[in-house]
């Protein structure tokens, strides 16, 4: 068997191996869910009008359109908290270390937490964007090419902020420490221009929401499905997929290769 065919073995192998501990304890995959699905019923319901004033809007349908592409990306940053809950746990549980002894290849226990976190982070993406359209969001204009680019969008930056909660869960001493050490994924999307428009933020935290990967990839998503300006946004949240995606999988690769804890 050639190493390609190893590889692919072997990581299917461990993404199964993910895939039934997810099913096993849906309980954290739920609860990280849960928080967009509430942000978005709070944000339309409660503060609904009065936003949608706020960014020019006629009424909540408007609001609705402008909240749902920012909730989509906040959705893959709660869901990637359970990776690196998940990878902790595989460290410092001695599980890694059985696995260093087998005849496997070793890239695959990467490779089968990273495939699993993106498909989780999809499917909860398509949970989310159907409770969105189920409350009113609808985006007539967008033709089947912006809609697949949208999806490979999400997808990517699915990729990328998974590898950087792996990194973040192998120096983790322990699930507790993971899951704080990943809290800036769903801290961002709160300083981004996901609830307002960065122009409508006091001036001297502009810059904050504006140069982060959160900001740039929303704007290019609303772009997509809403019509609106992308402008450079598009190419500066693709620079930041690929980034974040050599870092963390360098990053995870350096601390995987050390000795175990």
């Amino acid at each position: 068997m050639s190493p390609l065919a190893l590889t692919v073995r072997d990581s299917t192998i461990m993404l199964r191996r993910n895939l039934l501990h997810a099913r096993r304890y849906p309980s954290l995959t739920l609860n990280l869910l849960l928080t967009p699905i509430m942000l978005l019923l709070l944000f339309v319901y409660i503060f609904g009008d009065t936003m949608s004033a706020g960014i020019g809007g006629g009424d909540r349908s408007d609001y609705i359109a402008y909240l749902v592409p920012g909730l989509l990306l906040m959705t893959i940053g709660s869901t990637t908290i359970g990776t690196a809950v998940s990878v902790s746990n595989d460290m410092t549980e001695g599980i890694i270390a059985r696995f260093r002894t087998m005849a496997i290849h070793r890239g695959s226990i990467l490779i089968g937490h990273v495939i699993g976190s993106v498909l989780q982070a999809i499917i909860s993406v398509i949970l989310v964007g159907a409770v969105g359209v189920a409350i009113g969001f609808r985006s007539t204009d967008a033709t089947a090419l912006e809609w697949i680019a949208a999806f490979g969008l999400l997808a990517l930056f699915a990729l990328a902020l998974t590898w950087i909660a792996v990194g973040m869960g192998m120096v983790s001493p322990s699930a507790e420490a993971a899951s704080n050490n990943a809290m800036p994924l769903i801290f961002l999307p709160l300083i981004s221009s996901t609830f307002v428009p960065v122009d409508a933020m006091p001036g001297w935290f502009q810059p904050i929401a504006e140069y982060q990967p959160f900001t740039p990839t929303i704007e290019t998503i609303r772009g997509l499905l809403l019509g609106t300006d992308i402008g450079n946004n598009w190419w500066i949240s693709i620079a930041w997929c690929l980034g974040l995606t050599a870092l963390g999988y360098r990053w995870s690769k350096a601390v995987f290769n050390r000795d175990p804890k």
